[in-house]
């Protein structure tokens, strides 16, 4: 739930024609062929706080070389294994994925929560979470990967609101029906 004060908690994905959120061997290099934080600035600016799950930032970690503008707000990373040496851009939680949604919706402020990361993302939808799914459909077809949403999601009814084009890109935004 929220109200005026606060902001959505948001399931953001990055998608091909097929519907696969990585590639094989979770390659995400092919999103930066076809979009940059400059491809829809407003989401970045509403933005105030991310929560990803560990896969999604080991992936983040070795492209960082690649994309480096991206700046969601403050960073946390739900796992059940922090790292030896910590990132001191990053807060890693340990706890459920519902205190980890309080703790990240905290330190978004009156901004959005962006959700990345397909486990993660799920965790929120099965729980109910999610105010909202934001899309980016890009123009390749990849074959193999990480779907969209895991199996075993149940059935989640959207409700679509928007839907813009910038170039080769087609975002996509739909209200999660409570």
């Amino acid at each position: 739930m929220t109200d005026a004060s606060t902001g959505k908690v948001v399931v953001n994905r990055v998608m091909s024609l097929d519907g696969f959120i990585a590639g094989p061997g979770h390659t995400m290099d092919w999103i930066f062929e076809h979009m940059t934080s400059e491809t829809f600035p407003e989401v970045m600016a509403a933005t105030g706080a991310m929560l990803i799950g560990r896969g999604t930032y080991e992936v983040g970690k070795r492209m960082s070389d690649e994309n480096t503008d991206y700046e969601g707000g403050a960073q946390f990373v739900l796992t059940h294994r922090p790292p030896d040496e910590p990132d001191p851009n990053v807060t890693f939680l340990t706890c459920d994925i519902e205190e980890a949604v309080a703790k990240a919706r905290r330190a978004a402020g009156d901004k959005n929560l962006e959700i990345l990361g397909a486990d993660v993302a799920a965790q929120c939808l099965q729980r109910g979470l999610v105010d909202e799914i934001l899309v980016y459909v890009l123009p390749v077809l990849l074959g193999d990967g990480v779907r969209f949403a895991p199996p075993g999601l149940h059935r989640i009814d959207l409700e679509p609101f928007s839907n813009v084009q910038s170039g080769g890109v087609t975002m996509l935004r739909f209200h999660v029906r409570k």
